[in-house]
């Protein structure tokens, strides 16, 4: 009884905390990077959330090792420094992930909480395409048909919001005029197809690096803990280097910190936190209930979105989500293993509550 209530807790505090995060970010990057007064720079807030995953991960590590001190630099010694080939193989995701980051804040700067939500589900196509080309995959005729569902979801989408617009002339000065307060209060100027890309582009980003840290993780006994270690001690080097490329000028001008308040440190902590929350809980859902909170993320953004960013829900935008959300089940379902649980349910209907309801990775 007891594994029966601790399993089902787990898996309904997977279900929030997913939904949580994948809704809440992307809304809090939208908010800061268009409320009005000086606005931070993105790639100091990639960096910081790197530090702070760095010494979340430190920490995980020193409690994995017992809290000896003694062991715990021991094993960093062994993991990163005396296994140098290794370590350089994070090298790739470490960039590609900084890259992201930054991709990411751009996306969301020009595109609307919901469209950016919608649209960033693309990672499931690259994660896909990523996976056949280099682990060798072979995709179910069910999840071809789902990521048909995800493109037409996602085109009409960006239809839906590139048509608005032009709608009414009215709608058209509202967005005029929206535009202008924006820029008069220093918020970047939106350009949708600026946005398009960006997003586009930490799509294509997030399905190569998971795939092939996927690959690298093959194999190696390196807890995931000590291997963010690894990604966030490559990251921060990679960090620095695009503060200083594309923000030099305003750095030195302002100060590394400017346009900080206590909002965007937690929008640091989020980012930083979110991948981590995700490494946690994911392994008490199942992909339907994965796909359930995606869902609802999609859902939270859109409501939301009309509330805070007097974002224009119209009926093309909710079929094309909608097409979306559906094409996320229906990639996570595989048929064979729905067919082999429910014999197994049958077979073992008589050999112990706790047994049948232990989770299912």
């Amino acid at each position: 009884m007891n594994i029966h209530m601790n399993t089902n807790t787990l898996k309904y505090i997977s279900l929030l905390t997913l939904t949580l995060q994948n809704a809440i970010l992307g809304l809090s990057m939208r908010y800061a990077r268009t409320r009005p007064g000086e606005i931070f720079l993105s790639s100091t807030a990639v960096l910081m959330a790197e530090f702070a995953k760095l010494i979340t991960c430190l920490f995980l590590v020193f409690n994995e090792e017992g809290k000896d001190a003694q062991k715990f630099v021991r094993s960093l010694h062994k993991t990163i420094i005396a296994n140098p080939v290794d370590t350089l193989k994070v090298c790739v995701p470490s960039l590609v992930y900084i890259v992201q980051n930054n991709l990411l804040y751009v996306s969301a700067s020009h595109l609307d909480a919901a469209t950016y939500q919608v649209t960033y589900q693309l990672k499931i196509l690259t994660t896909a395409m990523f996976a056949v080309v280099i682990l060798h995959r072979k995709l179910l005729k069910t999840q071809w048909g789902a990521l048909l569902l995800l493109v037409m979801g996602i085109v009409l989408v960006q239809l839906a919001q590139t048509e608005a617009p032009s709608s009414s002339s009215a709608s058209g000065g509202a967005v005029a005029a929206t535009a202008a307060s924006a820029a008069a209060a220093g918020a970047p100027e939106q350009n949708r197809m600026l946005g398009l890309w960006a997003a586009l582009g930490a799509c294509f980003l997030s399905g190569f690096a998971g795939i092939y840290f996927e690959k690298i993780l093959k194999g190696a006994e390196i807890s995931v803990w000590m291997r963010n270690v690894q990604l966030s001690l490559l990251s921060i080097p990679f960090g620095l280097l695009t503060c200083f490329v594309n923000d030099a000028g305003r750095i030195y001008d302002h100060g590394f910190f400017n346009g900080y308040d206590l909002f965007v440190w937690y929008l640091v902590l989020l980012q930083a936190g979110g991948g981590l929350i995700v490494a946690v809980v994911v392994k008490y859902a199942d992909n339907i209930l994965k796909g359930f909170a995606t869902s609802l993320a999609i859902i939270i953004s859109c409501v939301a979105s009309i509330y805070i960013f007097n974002f224009n829900l119209t009926l093309q935008f909710s079929f094309g989500a909608g097409l979306v959300i559906a094409s996320i089940f229906l990639y996570g379902y595989d048929p064979s293993k729905a067919a082999s649980k429910s014999t197994a349910g049958m077979q073992v209907s008589g050999s112990g509550d706790e047994e049948k309801l232990l989770p299912r990775v």
